[in-house]
């Protein structure tokens, strides 16, 4: 069985037993959040696609930690005027464990 949530302003396919990185969620380590956003639900060949949203549907989630995404490095250049910027970013993200999908 996989669903297809939405949190962070993007959407991720989910099955019962995986681990994903997520957009930063504002929970703590070991703490269960339940997402009531879900798009589609699948089981074998049954698909339940929602308008926009199942209704119903949950998936519950386990926080496993925290952290930052692998620098990136972002260099601006402007040729022949003596201007060369350099920054980095790492973008955070938390880790969590799916649970359980219900609907």
């Amino acid at each position: 069985m996989y669903a297809v949530i939405k949190t962070g302003g993007k959407q991720y396919r989910v099955a019962a037993g995986e681990k994903i990185k997520v957009e930063q969620i504002a929970a703590d380590v070991g703490q269960e959040i339940v997402f009531n956003e879900v798009l589609a639900v699948g089981n074998g060949a049954e698909l339940k696609v929602g308008t926009p949203l199942v209704s119903g549907a949950t998936v519950s989630v386990t926080v496993l930690a925290h952290g930052k995404h692998d620098k990136v490095s972002i260099f601006k250049m402007r040729r022949r005027k003596h201007y060369q910027k350099r920054q980095g970013h790492r973008q955070q993200f938390t880790e969590l464990l799916v649970n359980t999908i219900a609907g």
